[in-house]
């Protein structure tokens, strides 16, 4: 079976984790940590970094230094992961929606004024699949009306929106470092801002709201959110290498469409001209006309030891939020189409190019209805 992604795990991270073991520096602090957050938040133009236990925690640290109330309202695609919508509901917010842009996949700026009420508080943008949501006119809205923009660049480790690198173009970004990501610390996540008071109070929200002065003195309630040294030291060394990284991501892309353009029936990644893609997973639309939706294509393709994932299904659409009595009537066709008709292909840093020739050569195939 080809899998769908696999990090790659050199001698530089045994090494640094290996040191990290040596130290005794295992747990939630160590010299490691202060490092992996000063060097992240340094490379996407951040002032300050918070490590944290994964991107889930992350945004809802984010969320949580919004201070929202009851009735308050943040805009977000519905076309992303759960864990987006759910940290502003479990902070008393509520999400509401946009659909995504059909080109690019990106949550749509379009529809995003319309959205714009007394109560909204924030935009949470979140670049879908490596490329960047188009950013200049979410900025543009949120000086406007006064709105906090939180970046959920989770899947956009050092993607670039006009030269500037996502995580560094809101007000708060949020990042995860899960072992698909184009670097991994296993588990982990982190907060970036440039305000010193929110993130102060992010370090303290991740570690349970210990007072400095009386440890066990609480005036807020927190979470054990934390990263471990030992996992920082996986950070450090894979930031080390993260150009190489997005180049074989770029590269393992660009053989997949080499092959793969001209397909009718296939949309693929598309890289807008203000935009650098580091195509964290190499996705495709069949088109309805083929008569197959992305689960026939990804049985067929499975058959053939090939492994694929489904594309997001919109938060309108997730029973647990329709249980709750969310987006009632909403509908988002883009989002809904690419939930149907979507799926990416293993693009793992150990693919080779013969494994590249042969997904192309079934996807083909499979296509064309004879692979059965």
């Amino acid at each position: 079976m080809i899998p769908v992604c696999e990090p790659l795990i050199g001698e530089r991270e045994i090494e640094l984790v290996l040191d990290c073991l040596r130290t005794g520096w295992v747990s939630s602090a160590g010299p490691y940590l202060e490092q992996f957050e000063t060097e992240w938040a340094a490379y996407c133009g951040m002032a300050h970094g918070i490590a944290v236990s994964n991107g889930t925690t992350a945004l809802d640290i984010a969320v949580r230094l919004l201070n929202l109330q009851p009735g308050d309202e943040v805009i977000m695609p519905t076309f992303t992961i759960i864990s987006c919508a759910q940290a502003v509901i479990a902070n008393g917010g509520l999400p509401v929606l946009v659909d995504s842009d059909p080109q690019n996949w990106q949550m749509d700026v379009n529809q995003i004024a319309a959205k714009i009420t007394a109560c909204t508080k924030a935009i949470m943008v979140v670049h879908i699949y490596g490329h960047p949501a188009d950013m200049d006119p979410i900025l543009s809205l949120a000086r406007k009306y006064k709105l906090v923009v939180i970046e959920d660049a989770a899947e956009t480790h050092g993607a670039e929106y006009k030269g500037r690198r996502c995580g560094g173009l809101g007000d708060i970004s949020t990042f995860s470092f899960y072992a698909n990501k184009l670097i991994t610390t296993g588990e982990g996540g982190m907060v970036l801002t440039q305000r010193a008071d929110l993130a102060e109070r992010a370090r303290s929200l991740r570690n349970l709201c210990f007072e400095q002065e009386r440890r066990f003195l609480h005036r807020e309630l927190g979470h054990n959110y934390r990263l471990t040294n030992l996992q920082a030291a996986l950070g450090v060394a894979q930031l080390e290498r993260l150009e190489e990284i997005i180049a074989q991501k770029r590269q393992i892309a660009k053989m997949y469409t080499e092959r793969l353009q001209g397909l009718a029936d296939l949309q693929l990644p598309f890289e807008e001209e203000w935009a650098k893609n580091v195509y964290w997973v190499y996705g495709l639309v069949v088109a309805e006309e083929t008569g197959l939706n992305a689960l026939d294509l990804a049985n067929r393709l499975a058959e053939r030891d090939i492994q694929t994932r489904p594309f997001f299904l919109g938060m309108h659409e997730q029973p647990v939020f329709q249980q709750m009595g969310l987006f009632k009537d909403e509908s988002y066709p883009v989002a809904e189409r690419l939930a149907r008709q979507g799926l990416y292909l293993p693009n793992g840093l150990t693919l080779k190019e013969q494994d590249i020739d042969y997904i192309c050569d079934t996807v083909r195939d499979c296509l064309a209805a004879r692979c059965r």
